[in-house]
């Protein structure tokens, strides 16, 4: 199991760029994380993370001009990681470069991987779910990465299995809605809301996939 630091930096690291922080500013972050994902951003004040982190007050500021840089300073990077995956080359390799013999593969595929890494950094996953709906600035970069990133490498998918016959001919978008929904609607509940619960994990999953694909009528 990672401890906080190394699954931090790891987070923190994108596109394969060492991170360059100090054990002040890790300590922050860690403080940061967890008071928002507990609190909530609004709740927490910069001297309970600057309590939390043993740091001066001061320190937060030096590093992070504003709660709110201190904010996307966890979201950025969580929010390119989660949506926009495939900017790393494991994820490139791993889902959208392989070569699939239906969608119901790829979505299997594409489910298990951010089970995985949702799993892996939960915390600032958390901290990222809680404030998107609050601040203009998360929901925008949401917006972006998705469109830059994402969008055209998942129309093509789509339309590829359309072609061959195994998806309705309804728009690639309704498709590509439908899909992230599944996927994101499984993820809140079983890490988020519904965290206790005796959840089968591999079984959920699957369902996830079939009721994706064939919807709830009985064979």
């Amino acid at each position: 199991m990672m401890n906080e630091e190394q699954w931090l930096k790891e987070l923190l690291q994108l596109n394969g760029e060492d991170v360059k922080l100090s054990e002040k500013q890790i300590k922050i972050l860690e403080a940061a994380i967890e008071m928002f994902a507990e609190k909530g951003y609004a709740a927490t004040s910069t001297s309970e993370i600057a309590k939390k982190a043993g740091v001066a007050e001061g320190t937060i500021f030096r590093h992070y001009k504003t709660k709110k840089d201190l904010l996307l300073a966890i979201v950025t990077p969580t929010l390119l990681k989660s949506v926009a995956p495939f900017l790393a080359k494991e994820f490139v390799k791993e889902v959208f470069e392989s070569q699939y013999e239906s969608y119901e593969d790829f979505i299997r595929a594409l489910l298990k991987n951010r089970y995985e890494f949702v799993k892996k950094y939960l915390p600032a996953i958390r901290v990222f779910w809680q404030e998107i709906a609050f601040h203009v600035e998360i929901k925008e970069q949401l917006q972006r990465i998705f469109t830059a990133h994402v969008y055209q490498k998942f129309k093509q998918i789509v339309e590829y299995f359309q072609k061959n016959g195994e998806l309705a001919a309804i728009p690639a978008d309704s498709v590509i809605r439908m899909t992230i929904i599944a996927i994101a609607g499984f993820l809140v509940a079983r890490f988020i809301v519904l965290p206790d619960y005796e959840w089968d994990d591999e079984a959920e999953m699957e369902r996830t996939v079939q009721c994706l694909m064939h919807g709830l009528a009985k064979k």
